[in-house]
């Protein structure tokens, strides 16, 4: 298969064409060092989430061997406790930036372990992969909460819990329990308790917004439990209405604090996975082609754009801002993997204490 051929589904009419989408590919991987690890830019930092995202971005544009050498970065430099640190001063795991271990960041790689097997039907590396999954949701589990909430780290001096519970964070984690969950399932591994904490997880989101810090000001909080598939059908539709004015700037992209003129390639990526998983594809494709704004001219994508300044701001090109557009627009464009894991079809549920 050509090049052309792997990421043929990326390439969108007013979006990006073959030779973009491939000058976008090229500055992810120029960005990955030779052990896997992919950071924000080079010199910058490794945190868990980001990578996995960069390496879901690669797996999406046929790049499957770099996108597994990243998984396999991850395997090796595991924790023992089945964490990881938040961060990792350019890459490198011997220098650990940020000692703190975010529930978060833990969970995601489940979804990019399972995105992989997606998209390359390698079972072989799903079941070396699967102690990693597992360790990795049974540290986060041990930070779940009474109310089905996840804390949000422990913190690296003393192992304490913070137990406050951030709803975009909690509305990941639950994604990535679903992924896991269906990893499990695949290799006949029963995680009966994991079914019931995304459950719980689930109905906190949905039911019980005082359970989370008050963080409605930022955008993520107004989508992300639409995007992790805690919030789906009529409710996920109504949601993204009630504050689509709030957060969203015509012809530029979302906002990242409401009050701040401020929009953001991440942010934006990901609201049109959260729309087009809400079944709007009209509108997800409109925010992508928004999105041109923030090229830069070696493919990558600047951070954010400050539009009462009419400024790049800050000025860094980070490979998960290119991955999180990357992704977006291999669910918009049907490739298959991408849409199997952000469209939540044939997703577990978990035991969902709603219905009873």
């Amino acid at each position: 298969m050509t090049s052309s051929e792997r990421t043929e589904h990326l390439v969108l009419p007013g979006v990006l064409d073959a030779a973009e989408v491939a000058q976008t590919v090229a500055g992810i991987a120029a960005v990955q060092r030779d052990d896997g690890a992919i950071p924000w830019f080079r010199g910058h930092h490794l945190d868990p989430w980001d990578h996995t995202e960069a390496a879901m971005a690669l797996d999406a544009a046929g790049e499957h061997a770099r996108a597994e050498a990243a998984y396999e970065w991850l395997r090796r430099h595991q924790l023992p406790d089945g964490s990881w640190y938040a961060a990792y001063a350019d890459g490198d795991a011997a220098r650990p930036a940020d000692r703190g271990r975010e529930t978060n960041f833990c969970a995601y790689p489940a979804v990019g372990v399972w995105h992989h097997y997606l998209a390359t039907g390698d079972e072989a590396f799903l079941r070396r992969m699967w102690p990693v999954v597992q360790g990795a949701v049974d540290f986060v589990l041990r930070l779940q909460q009474p109310g089905g909430q996840v804390g949000w780290k422990r913190e690296p001096a003393d192992g304490e819990v913070l137990t406050d519970a951030l709803l975009t964070g909690s509305s990941s984690v639950h994604h990535a329990l679903r992924c896991a969950l269906a990893a499990a399932g695949r290799l006949g591994e029963q995680q009966p308790g994991w079914e019931l904490a995304l459950g719980r997880l689930g109905h906190a989101i949905r039911r019980h917004p005082e359970r989370f810090l008050e963080k409605d000001r930022f955008s993520m909080d107004w989508y992300y439990p639409v995007l992790g598939g805690a919030v789906t059908g009529p409710a996920a539709t109504a949601r993204i209405e009630r504050e689509w004015d709030r957060f969203v700037v015509p012809g530029l992209g979302v906002r990242c604090v409401s009050d701040r003129p401020w929009v953001t390639g991440g942010e934006s990526a990901e609201l049109v996975l959260a729309l087009w998983a809400a079944g709007d594809g009209d509108r997800a494709l409109e925010v992508l082609r928004w999105l041109k704004h923030l090229r830069a001219e070696d493919g990558m994508y600047w951070t954010g754009y400050v539009f009462e300044d009419d400024a790049i701001w800050p000025a860094e090109r980070t490979s998960w801002t290119a991955g999180a557009l990357l992704l977006a627009l291999a669910a918009v464009g049907g490739e298959e993997a991408t849409g199997a894991v952000f469209g939540g079809a044939g997703l577990p549920r978990g035991l969902d204490p709603d219905c009873c």
